[in-house]
């Protein structure tokens, strides 16, 4: 889901990262509220003031966001939910869990925290510029405050749309979870409404667009697009959570795993290895014992023409927890990890042993397989490369 992430800090224990992706929406925040808003609410101000103004109103609406989120993790924390962090991305923020909420009871607290928080802070933003304004505080202080009085009241009334995997498609979720006491039935309906939303909103887009606002009917069809897909993608991922449930990984590894000596050069692992084989993993063996791990993010930091010199042993690094799994492993977990680490490939280690490989291919055979003679509903995913995301969308910004 997200690309390279910088970790800004901690707060309650939980990490606040930013995607690459959210530096171009706040330059963009920035310069709508500097180069338009602010300018026409607010007439005489130097550009100086204008752009300090969009600056401030950017931080604060990635406040808002971080507070927002850190509602859903604190909730989530008091049901026990195991929360991975928060992450800022183009389209808003994420709360990222693992797993599915135990109970409705838990679902719905959780999900309706976020737009609690926002509405809290449109009060409380809203209230501070009335008062402002009655007491004649200075125009810049007072329309950053209004700003995010209204910035806020947006964001709690599009996350309450009843459209899975908006808040307000959780809140559904939950409830139509505790009417039927079925999680799976309750996805679908809360899904499929928030695709049907998805489609709406590309469809408004694309007319906005064709009626002179570009950049509006632009973004309304991206925020379109990527809601429709996570919806879609939600359902999938509980369909397979629920087929993977109970199996353990030794049933799908691979027992015969390639592996490569630690005195080949990297210019015979790239050549008979990597074009060969196609995979970007590799476990490094010697003489029965695993001694280390080499992927391809290794071998370009080398450069090119030492490729023929330097042998993997050189190069390659201790197997960490993040390409390395234990066969009696929840497959599920497996799957998550894929999906966390990007990795379409696992290693399969017993007590300091390589006993085998899990490839992401076989996982996702089985699913469909499975899925499709026990409940008519294969999941449908590329055959290379991880699709069965575990960090929930919530919300776009």
């Amino acid at each position: 889901m997200f690309g390279k992430r910088i970790t800004l800090f901690k707060l309650f224990g939980f990490a606040v990262h930013i995607d690459m992706s959210w530096i171009i929406i706040a330059l963009l925040v920035t310069w709508s509220l500097a180069a338009g808003l602010f300018p026409v609410e607010y007439r005489g101000l130097s550009p100086a003031t204008y752009w300090i103004m969009g600056i401030v109103g950017a931080l604060g609406l990635f406040g808002s966001i971080v507070f927002h989120e850190m509602s859903h993790s604190l909730v989530a924390r008091r049901f026990g939910i195991p929360m991975k962090g928060i992450t800022l991305f183009i389209f808003g923020g994420v709360a990222e869990m693992d797993d599915e909420p135990p109970s409705p009871r838990a679902e719905f607290w959780m999900a309706i925290a976020g737009p609690l928080s926002s509405i809290f802070l449109a009060a409380a933003f809203y209230g501070f510029y009335i008062f402002g304004e009655r007491s004649g505080w200075p125009a810049p202080v007072d329309g950053v405050l209004g700003y995010l009085g209204v910035i806020n009241a947006i964001l709690a009334v599009f996350n309450l749309v009843p459209a899975f995997p908006l808040d307000g498609g959780r809140v559904l979720r939950s409830i139509l979870w505790g009417w039927r006491n079925d999680l799976r039935w309750g996805t679908r309906i809360s899904s499929t409404i928030g695709s049907g939303f998805g489609l709406f909103l590309i469809f408004v887009g694309v007319l906005n667009a064709l009626r002179g606002n570009f950049i509006g009917g632009v973004w309304q069809f991206l925020i379109g697009m990527f809601l429709r897909d996570a919806a879609r993608m939600s359902y999938q991922q509980l369909l397979a959570r629920q087929a993977l449930e109970g199996e353990r990984v030794r049933r799908f590894m691979q027992t015969d795993p390639i592996v490569v000596s630690p005195f080949i050069t990297l210019a015979q692992l790239i050549e008979d290895y990597v074009y060969r084989h196609q995979f970007k993993l590799f476990p490094v063996v010697r003489n029965g014992e695993l001694v280390g791990c080499i992927d391809l993010n290794q071998v370009k930091e080398i450069p090119r023409n030492e490729w023929p010199s330097r042998t993997v042993g050189e190069v390659a690094g201790t197997c960490s927890v993040d390409n390395t799994i234990s066969p009696d492993a929840d497959a599920v977990k497996a799957l998550s990890k894929m999906s966390r680490t990007g990795r379409s490939r696992l290693l399969v280690v017993d007590r300091g042993k390589l006993v085998g490989i899990l490839s992401l291919r076989d996982l996702l055979r089985f699913l469909s397989l499975k899925i499709e003679l026990e409940n008519g509903e294969p999941v449908r995913g590329p055959e290379r490369g991880p699709v069965i995301e575990r960090d929930r969308p919530r919300k776009a910004a």
